[in-house]
């Protein structure tokens, strides 16, 4: 991989690990909608001037309407899901849970795409969802616990939220091959911003947020959103999607390590190690690695 690939993976990985910590810091003034309301509008703020810019505005009028469906789904209802989720589970165990797209990615592509699947693939998804069951049980109360939230929901949500992004990823796929990807990428965050303005209305803040979360809400919406698409696109561009995709599996080191330095939370090692089997599952079932095969003598 060249050197400025090199260096994209590394700092894509980084910024998306940092969105779980800001999310966690805007969420608790603004709550979960008007989080992820206000991350997407920023993120489309930051997005249409440069997508102008370079004369892309009648594409996106042409196909705005598929973007911005795609976008509801790929951004704003995961983005509201996993806001609730930092609630009460900590960012490096939603963090872990993100690392399974690529895995309900494989699952809805053989299932509406028709795509393949191997038999390292197929143990690939046996291993994921045993290392997602692992994890989730450890966290399967539906007791709200001292955040007023029962974690068990919050695990789900994640994982709500991981296939959303998988469904969207096929329909991605299937109906905006051949985009610009700042069209896309663009399109999408003003199609999630106009899913989530009115219930974003509906549940705004009573009390005036503090400039921590304001803050949180800026970073999370123009460096994690905004600059990351443009990041992940031109990876892609550069080194392919499979390497691409591979940027979920370092996410959560980030993200684990963020929580510990600025929020104090606690790394357990049953996180650790089901963090691996989730890893070693997803990278097995989206052929990123593969079985040797045995030769007959």
């Amino acid at each position: 991989m060249p050197l400025r690939s090199v260096v994209d993976f590394a700092a894509l990985a980084a910024i998306w690990g940092a969105s779980f910590l800001f999310m966690r810091l805007a969420v608790v003034d603004f709550g979960f909608v008007a989080t992820a309301f206000l991350r997407v509008t920023i993120a489309a703020a930051f997005l249409l001037p440069l997508m102008l810019l370079r004369g892309l505005g009648p594409v996106l009028r042409r196909h705005g309407w598929k973007i911005g469906l795609i976008g509801l789904l790929n951004s704003g209802i995961p983005f509201m899901l996993f806001s609730f989720a930092l609630l009460s589970i900590t960012t490096g165990l939603s963090a872990i849970l993100n690392a399974t797209v690529p895995l309900f990615g494989a699952l809805v592509a053989w299932w509406w795409l028709k795509d393949g699947l191997t038999g390292s693939r197929v143990l690939g998804l046996v291993i994921g969802l045993a290392g997602v069951a692992m994890l989730a049980w450890d966290k399967a109360s539906f007791r709200p616990d001292a955040s007023g939230f029962a974690p068990g929901w919050a695990v789900l949500a994640c994982l709500l939220a991981c296939v959303c992004y998988a469904f969207a990823a096929s329909a991605t796929k299937r109906y905006l091959t051949g985009l610009p990807p700042l069209v896309t990428a663009t399109g999408s965050q003003l199609g999630a911003a106009a899913g989530l303005a009115i219930p974003a209305a509906f549940s705004w803040p009573q009390q005036a947020p503090g400039l921590q979360a304001w803050l949180a809400l800026a970073a999370v919406g123009i460096v994690c959103t905004g600059v990351a698409y443009i990041l992940y696109f031109r990876l892609i561009e550069q080194a392919g999607p499979a390497r691409a995709l591979a940027v979920t599996f370092v996410v959560p080191v980030f993200a684990i390590l963020y929580g510990a330095l600025f929020l104090s939370e606690a790394v357990t090692a049953w996180m650790v190690v089901c963090g691996v089997v989730i890893v070693c599952g997803t990278a097995l079932s989206t052929g990123l690695l593969k079985l040797p095969t045995l030769r007959r003598a």
